[in-house]
């Protein structure tokens, strides 16, 4: 594996030691926002960790090593390049053996964070069904990859553009707890709520961190869905939401835009149907799941 994997130095001691360590992605920084604002938020979000005793390791491809834990360098690069590649799970061979550069997605995100022994992933939104999705068949690699991937997901739940009723019936086909951390409703990445419910909700780190113990400890492979709202401050309006999505979806099937292209083309049309408050909500729950993630991690190596 050695020559496949390429752990940061602070992430291999923190691993070696039992310290709690939390992934993170890299698409959030290449396909998902803005540059500069891409690197910023990454080197926020790895701030907020390590101010709550974790270290972070966010997760690439560079020259077709998987690296476990970025330089300051790296996460420049992933932020400013225009030939970084999306990498989801079938991706994953190729950009290895190619040699090539990839960010990963949750699915890739997963893997890695597997492959080196890391429990706690926080993200943004999680990826889903898609609406019309019993038409094209457009599911989410996130969510097979949650199936058989034995790594908690922290999230703001999925994202608004999907089709969250469908995504949650996925979820619960293959298996995989729904954990709202203090909330009783599903979020939907930009607001609180969803309409639908979670399959239970705890209200701490500690209760979370005991949970996902005994999922593995009982030997349920597979990982979880930590769904953690955007605080209340930084939500946006569910009605508004919903509509400006409606009118980005319709523009995405006119431009005939699908598969892994349609989320980068519905987040970018989010911004500027908003004229930048969904890339502020956006930064928002990002920083705020790392910080949840980061607290659950922590109890979870004190448990261990």
């Amino acid at each position: 594996m050695k020559s496949y994997l390429e752990l940061h130095p602070e992430v291999e001691q923190a691993l070696q030691e039992g310290r709690p360590v939390v992934a993170l992605e890299s698409t959030i920084i290449s396909h998902g926002m803005p540059y500069p604002e891409n690197v910023q938020t990454a080197r926020e979000v790895e701030a907020i960790i390590r101010e709550q005793g974790a270290v972070p390791a966010t997760i690439g491809i560079m020259n077709g090593k998987i690296k476990i834990g970025l330089s300051d360098e790296e996460l420049e690069a992933f932020g400013s390049s225009k030939d970084v590649m999306k990498v989801s799970r079938r991706d994953l061979p190729y950009v290895v053996s190619q040699q090539k550069n990839g960010a990963t997605t949750v699915a890739a995100t997963m893997i890695g964070a597997q492959l080196a022994g890391i429990s706690v992933f926080v993200t943004g939104g999680l990826g889903g069904v898609h609406r019309e999705g019993e038409v094209t068949m457009d599911i989410s690699a996130d969510l097979t990859e949650l199936a058989q991937t034995s790594v908690a997901v922290v999230c703001a739940g999925a994202k608004s553009i999907l089709d969250i009723g469908r995504t949650l019936e996925y979820l619960e086909t293959q298996g995989v707890p729904v954990i709202g951390y203090r909330t009783d409703d599903f979020p939907a990445f930009y607001t609180r709520k969803s309409g639908y419910g979670v399959d239970c909700r705890l209200d701490s780190p500690e209760e979370t961190a005991a949970l996902l113990k005994a999922k593995w400890d009982l030997g349920l492979a597979g990982g979880l869905v930590i769904a953690n709202p955007v605080p209340e401050a930084d939500a946006l309006d569910e009605q508004e939401m919903e509509a400006n999505i409606e009118r980005a979806l319709s523009e995405a099937k006119q431009l005939g835009i699908k598969g892994k292209d349609v989320t980068p083309f519905l987040l970018g049309k989010m911004k500027e149907i908003t004229q930048g408050r969904s890339l502020v909500t956006n930064i928002a729950l990002v920083k705020h799941n790392a910080l949840v993630g980061a607290q659950i991690a922590k109890e979870y190596a004190r448990l261990k």
